[in-house]
């Protein structure tokens, strides 16, 4: 049975079972969504930039969101749109490995810049008088650098293992991509090994990344409840909201959907696109309308361009 696995092997994708018509139309709903996607994450990224007063370490991270959010969008939409719109529905092992190794490795990532913006929540507001010693520069960039690179051993962590599958069919894949959960069922290898360091990585890195948040949060709240001034309070529920929305999203159907065996079911489906193309769209949507900041910094550059554009 091994002999018949070659380099060239191509899984069929199945998405979404239904007629021609509804899936030219999904296809080209999540086409817009993706180029809404990087339209907003891309505002964000230059709002921050360009706003002189949104330099401090809460927009630091959130720039690396966006950032995160655009690549992950960008690894999962293409391929979604491209196999709900074209005749050709296959994925070939080669691109299934690369497009689970870098959803690893964005969804790792992106989890602990979460954890550095709670972290910088929890500094400014149960320890106001030693934030800006505590979140310097150079221990925001430590940070950014060291999520990139806890992305990284996660991602190869999972994906050397599978180079040693071999793969006899049947290859169809009940989903839209190539994740893990869907692609591990079709080996006739022995998956002991791959489940030992999926669920490993998942309780290290995932439930890692969610406990420290939410014990950050708790800390948070309790300073909160503390503030004697109802707008004080409000002020701080508000700054903190966005991020808790975020987090929630994308912690439960995420962790939630690798600790569940695969079934080729459309709620599937559904809890994947929650997490790698609604939650990126989400971000800077709940961040541009939850923060006075962002908008007012919106509002800033939309009124210099239509005064420099009325000058000529």
């Amino acid at each position: 049975m091994r002999d018949n696995q070659t380099t060239d092997t191509e899984f069929i994708l199945l998405p979404f079972p239904s007629s021609l018509h509804i899936q030219y139309m999904l296809g080209f709903i999540f086409l817009l969504i993706y180029l809404l996607t990087l339209a907003g994450n891309l505002l964000i990224m230059s709002v921050i930039k360009m706003d002189s007063h949104l330099h401090t370490p809460m927009y630091f991270f959130l720039v690396n969101l966006s950032f995160f959010d655009i690549f992950y969008s960008s690894v999962m939409a293409p391929k979604l749109v491209y196999t709900l719109l074209s005749k050709k529905k296959t994925i070939s092992l080669s691109e299934c490995l690369i497009q689970i190794g870098l959803m690893f490795f964005i969804a790792s990532s992106e989890s602990f810049i979460l954890s550095a913006m709670a972290y910088d929540r929890y500094s400014a507001i149960c320890n106001p008088l030693i934030y800006v010693m505590v979140m310097s520069k150079r221990f925001c960039i430590f940070l950014a650098c060291g999520s990139c690179l806890l992305g990284v051993i996660n991602s190869l962590l999972n994906i050397l293992p599978l180079l040693r599958l071999h793969f006899c069919g049947p290859y169809f894949i009940h989903h839209y991509s190539c994740e893990l959960p869907e692609l591990l069922p079709l080996s006739c290898t022995d998956l002991f090994l791959n489940k030992m360091i999926l669920f490993t990585t998942l309780v290290i890195f995932g439930f890692g990344c969610f406990f420290p948040i939410m014990f950050s949060y708790t800390r948070i709240i309790s300073a909160i409840l503390k503030i004697n001034s109802a707008s004080g309070r409000s002020k701080a529920f508000s700054t903190c909201s966005s991020h808790v929305i975020v987090v929630t999203l994308f912690f439960l159907t995420g962790v939630g959907r690798y600790l569940s065996p695969a079934t080729g079911s459309i709620l599937e489906q559904v809890i994947s696109l929650q997490y790698s193309i609604v939650t990126p769209l989400l971000n800077p949507i709940i961040y541009s309308l939850k923060n006075v900041e962002v908008k007012t910094a919106i509002k800033k550059m939309w009124e210099k361009k239509s005064i420099l554009s009325g000058s000529y």
